[in-house]
């Protein structure tokens, strides 16, 4: 009715219906007369959103868009020099691989090298790195691994809904933590208790200890870019602190 009224009728064939949770009773939904068709997976604002809430899919189609535009780059760049081939990777290739990746970050060790292998694949593009271990070749390039980047994402995300830089406040995620606690920062976050992985790796449960672990002057950055050179200094001086086993 609401659709007729303001003449912004659904295009009925285009519209699905996507059945979560053990529990559902999976009812048939209605709409201008027709049914409409079950879907298990569909695509939402560039994320592929599965009816059992895991991420595989996604990231399947994620590393295909990637090695595509990566072999596209190999074929057609004769000069291998590692600067130019940096920059596309950056600006074609990566891109596709963290899209929106506080979303979807994937907690199964499978997803994540099946991501990782998509940067393994252009740091070994280059022969005089060949011969060289993952992460060396990644320092030879200036280049963070995937899982330090989806956990760094996680902290900006973070810093800015502290901020009130988005329009999504602070508590819609998180419950600040009132005990007054003085160790760390003054803006530590409550963990709320997990039963469940889905739960446990969701961005406003995984990213609170990595958050509470940060110094006072780190989170009061005076700009989003302050915030992310601070994050790169506390890579430096702190080793793994982006991985996830931290």
């Amino acid at each position: 009715m609401w659709a007729k009224d303001w003449q912004m009728e659904f295009n009925v064939k285009k519209c699905k219906t996507m059945h979560l949770g053990h529990s559902n009773s999976r009812l048939q939904y209605w709409l201008g007369g027709n049914v409409l068709d079950s879907t298990s997976c569909e695509k939402d604002l560039g994320v592929w959103i599965s009816s059992d809430l895991k991420l595989t899919h996604h990231i399947t189609e994620a590393c295909k868009k990637a090695n595509r535009m990566l072999g596209m780059i190999k074929r057609t760049i004769v000069y291998k020099n590692p600067h130019i081939l940096a920059t596309l990777y950056k600006s074609l290739v990566r891109p596709h691989l963290e899209y929106c990746c506080s979303a979807w970050s994937p907690y199964y060790q499978k997803d994540k090298d099946s991501l990782e292998k998509v940067q393994r694949r252009f740091t070994r593009m280059f022969k005089e790195l060949k011969e060289l271990d993952y992460h060396d070749r990644l320092q030879s390039l200036g280049l963070w691994t995937l899982e330090e980047r989806r956990n760094r994402a996680d902290l900006i995300e973070v810093f800015k809904l502290y901020r009130g830089y988005t329009s999504i406040p602070l508590k819609r995620f998180f419950e600040t933590d009132s005990t007054g606690r003085t160790r760390g920062h003054s803006q530590k976050l409550c963990k709320p208790c997990c039963h469940k992985d889905i739960r446990k790796y969701f961005f406003s449960v995984r990213v609170i200890n990595r958050w509470n672990s940060l110094s006072e002057a780190i989170i009061q950055s005076s700009s989003v870019n302050t915030f992310k050179n601070h994050l790169q200094k506390l890579r430096i001086t702190r080793m793994g602190f982006f991985m996830d086993d931290v």
